[in-house]
């Protein structure tokens, strides 16, 4: 009798102990995964199929502004716009270097700077500056032997004569921009792995650990930091800030969006855009590059999901169906993203709603589902697309079709670059130039 007591009493705990656990979790997910604006409120967890289909290809669209100035050159809102320049690529140099093995799985960036200068690295760390035809001004490497072995990867931004430089081994450092001398050097907690901006006398970057830090440009002391949720399994995908008005935005491993001022870190707003089961495969998590245009912050993810935040109050606006983990280009009020799976979408602004989609990739012979797109550019009403086989398609905005494609390397090139004129790619052994 007292063993049927005792199981009747266990049984009743654990029903108790059940239903408890099950209301609290109810309240949880209910305050985290529902953002309220004006009463309406937006599931920006739901997840939906990636979209494989065209959507009113007989849709003309006609762009009538152009970017002024160079887009590629300390823009801090990531925001390239309708660049103006076109090429047939009859001419195509080269600048060849070490090859750097990871080039596949990275997301390395050329800096351009106000002397019209061009900064890369090699595979074994060393910097080199080389000037827009692809001479060579001056290289250097400041690394071990040891530290060459492990091959990092690297991060740069420009502040008058100086280099500001960031790596995978947890290192920054500042080089003199004329002949590459090293001016100091420090290390941090963690490994660098996002793009560097720079605010007046100071730089943020974000470390591996979710942590965005700033520092002096001066002698590269730590100024302040920020700390957000990490997770235990690192994701390889490069992270991306965003600055403007004084304010400092960034999007960690986890797809949690964070505004600090720019002046001390003090938190501004936080918004996560996954559900707490990111946690279980963020490695798998690639957002694209920020991007400030018309008072919002747009981005996307390989989680089918193309979002506009609010950038005063961090208000996710709407979210859109889009596979894709390239850079958005927003242009007037229309965005232009590239999914995943090659189809060019184009955005109403305010609505979110889908105006076009094309598919990019239709007159590729792909049928293992291999090729993908690696970066796209705007200019002068034509998209160039990059793809991870090497090859660069021409497609006209107007119609959403394919008018070219150029066979530049055997495996992944990088998102084009322009500057001064001259359009700029980067394989994983040399820079491509063409005008």
């Amino acid at each position: 009798m007292l063993k049927k007591e005792f199981v009747q009493t266990s049984v009743n705990k654990f029903f108790l102990y059940f239903f408890i656990l099950t209301v609290l979790s109810n309240c949880s997910i209910g305050k985290k995964d529902i953002v309220e604006e004006d009463n309406k409120a937006i599931d920006i967890f739901k997840k939906d199929d990636p979209i494989k289909k065209e959507l009113n290809t007989n849709l003309i669209i006609h762009l009538k502004k152009l970017t002024k100035g160079e887009p590629f050159l300390r823009n801090d809102t990531n925001n390239i716009g309708n660049i103006n320049f076109e090429t047939n690529f009859k001419k195509i140099d080269s600048y060849k270097f070490s090859t750097i093995d990871q080039y596949e799985f990275t997301q390395p960036e050329l800096i351009f700077t106000d002397d019209k200068g061009i900064i890369f690295f090699d595979g074994k760390g060393a910097i080199f500056k080389i000037n827009e035809d692809l001479k060579k001004i001056w290289k250097v490497n400041h690394y071990s032997k040891k530290e060459k072995k492990l091959e990092p990867i690297l991060y740069f931004a420009q502040n008058g004569q100086n280099l500001i430089v960031t790596d995978t081994l947890s290192k920054l450092y500042s080089l003199n921009l004329i002949n590459g001398d090293m001016i100091w050097s420090k290390d941090s907690f963690s490994p660098f792995n996002s793009n560097i901006k720079i605010f007046e006398d100071r730089f943020m970057a974000v470390d591996f650990d979710n942590v965005i830090r700033c520092f002096s440009i001066k002698d590269g002391k730590e100024l302040w930091k920020f700390e957000t949720e990490n997770s235990f399994i690192k994701s390889q995908k490069k992270l991306s800030l965003v600055l403007k008005n004084n304010i400092i935005y960034f999007v960690n491993s986890l797809g949690d969006i964070t505004a600090l001022n720019v002046n001390d870190g003090s938190l501004v707003w936080q918004t996560p855009t996954q559900s707490s089961v990111i946690f279980q495969n963020a490695f798998s998590l690639e957002n694209s590059d920020l991007v400030y245009a018309n008072n919002s912050i747009y981005f996307s993810n390989n989680r089918n999901e193309l979002f506009s935040i609010e950038a005063r109050s961090g208000v996710v606006k709407w979210k859109q169906t889009v596979n894709s983990n390239l850079r958005p280009i927003i242009i007037e009020n229309l965005i232009f993203s590239v999914s995943e799976e090659g189809y060019l979408f184009v955005i109403e602004d305010q609505s979110g709603n889908i105006v076009r989609a094309t598919n990019a990739l239709s007159d590729i012979k792909d049928k293992k589902n291999r090729v993908k797109p690696s970066g796209f550019i705007i200019a002068k009403n034509k998209i160039y697309l990059s793809l991870n086989n090497g090859r660069l398609l021409l497609i006209d905005i107007a119609t959403g079709k394919q008018e070219n494609i150029f066979k530049l390397h055997g495996s992944k090139i990088s998102e084009p670059y322009i500057f001064n004129g001259n359009m700029y790619l980067i394989k994983n052994k040399a820079i491509i130039k063409t005008n």
